[in-house]
């Protein structure tokens, strides 16, 4: 006999057990204590700008793009795999349990964006509107914990919808509705977010109208955009480790292989300097992850006004690009052709660390011709300096312990 809810509670257990798996190498301590930091600093100059927050800033326009935003925001989290396309089929009308305890198991995991969000902005909105009692501020919390919920109900009405472009524009105006509701309200202005709560209530209505004319469940959608989520997280989770689940994909950037690579002699101890250089760059997520680490860096030395916090941000970025970078080491570990080779070990040893070293000393001298961009001078040798250092003591100090 079919048990829906039993069947929900394995494949949620087993869910659970894998990310698991993998998120306690996401989370590590030294990932943990660098993010820790940069929050902390976050949090500080977000605190000192409030201080000298113009009166004419558009708060309520910010708070209402965001809250709206994260109520829009409602995938519905199915855990559903390939195979259920053909075994569970049968079993489709004893699945209504099972798609219920998945839009809770979908509201509770995104909670924490509304407590994030309301977190963030509450700070900014009692600035702005000092007269607002905390009251006004908490009603808007529920508010967003009410829409949320209805976005989620509709999103999953919606996937009853095989047509892309009808669920496209669905979304598009509930995001619309969503914005201009919080923004309103943030204003004050309670009856015209009434109007529109009411409004977006019967707009979701409709989708419930849309999704009862569908003859059932569209199973190949669900499976899909549950099999798209989990290639993200694995996409994050393969930054840290190994993920066997993950598929590589290689892009092939010609013109950066080439730049790279074009120094390097076509020698037989060379070999690893070329697989290293290339697969940085056409493998995985290592280029994307390099270049949005020091962008992030990049502005925060640019934005934040205190010298010395852009000389420990840029130092702080420098570690998150190596401690990302080292996953580099092992990222051919399954391929058994290198072990087979007549390559040393050493040599393979002295690509990673070289190549670790200019990635992180190119770095350097971009943290550093921003600090000459913004006319801090002393800033360049500092950073250039201390950048230098901290890149040759992480690397040699650091990874070549780290290299078996």
């Amino acid at each position: 006999m079919f048990d829906s809810q039993t069947f929900f509670k394995d494949r949620l257990s087993s869910h659970l057990k894998e990310t698991s798996r993998y998120l306690k190498y996401i989370f590590n301590g030294h990932l943990v204590v660098a993010m820790l930091f940069f929050v902390s600093a976050l949090t500080y100059y977000y605190q000192q700008w409030l201080v000298e927050i113009p009166e004419d800033f558009p708060t309520a326009a910010i708070i209402g793009v965001l809250f709206g935003i994260v109520a829009s925001y409602s995938p519905v989290r199915t855990l559903l795999k390939q195979p259920d396309l053909v075994f569970l089929l049968p079993a489709e009308h004893k699945m209504g349990r099972y798609f219920l305890y998945a839009l809770f198991y979908s509201f509770i995991i995104q909670l924490y964006l509304i407590l994030l969000t309301s977190a963030a902005l509450g700070p900014l909105f009692f600035a702005s509107y000092p007269n607002q009692s905390s009251k006004h501020y908490l009603l808007a919390m529920v508010l967003l914990v009410v829409i949320k919920i209805w976005n989620l109900v509709a999103n999953w009405w919606m996937l009853k919808i095989r047509d892309v472009k009808t669920r496209g524009i669905d979304l598009t105006l509930r995001v619309i509705l969503n914005i201009v509701i919080f923004y309103f309200f943030i204003k004050g202005e309670l009856l015209l977010a009434a109007i529109l709560t009411l409004v977006l209530f019967l707009f979701i209505a409709y989708d419930y109208f849309l999704s009862k004319q569908q003859a059932g469940i569209v199973w190949d959608l669900l499976v899909e955009k549950d099999r798209a989520r989990m290639y993200t997280f694995y996409r994050i989770a393969n930054m840290f480790t190994d993920v066997p689940h993950l598929k590589t994909q290689t892009k092939k950037r010609h013109w950066l292989v080439h730049l790279s690579i074009g120094n390097v002699p076509f020698k037989r101890e060379k070999s690893f300097d070329y697989l290293y250089r290339i697969t940085s760059i056409r493998g995985g997520d290592y280029l994307g992850m390099y270049v949005r680490l020091a962008v992030i860096g990049g502005l925060c030395i640019i934005y934040i006004p205190n010298f010395w916090m852009k000389i420990i941000l840029s130092i702080l970025f420098l570690y998150l690009s190596g401690f990302q970078l080292m996953t580099l080491w092992q990222h051919h570990r399954t391929v058994a052709w290198l072990d087979l080779y007549p390559l040393k070990l050493a040599w393979r040893k002295q690509a990673i660390i070289k190549w670790l070293m200019q990635l992180l000393i190119i770095q350097t001298v971009f943290f550093g011709l921003l600090f000459a961009l913004i006319g801090n001078l002393g800033g360049l040798f500092v950073v250039l300096i201390g950048g230098c250092l901290f890149s040759y003591l992480f690397v040699y100090g650091y990874v070549m312990k780290r290299l078996t």
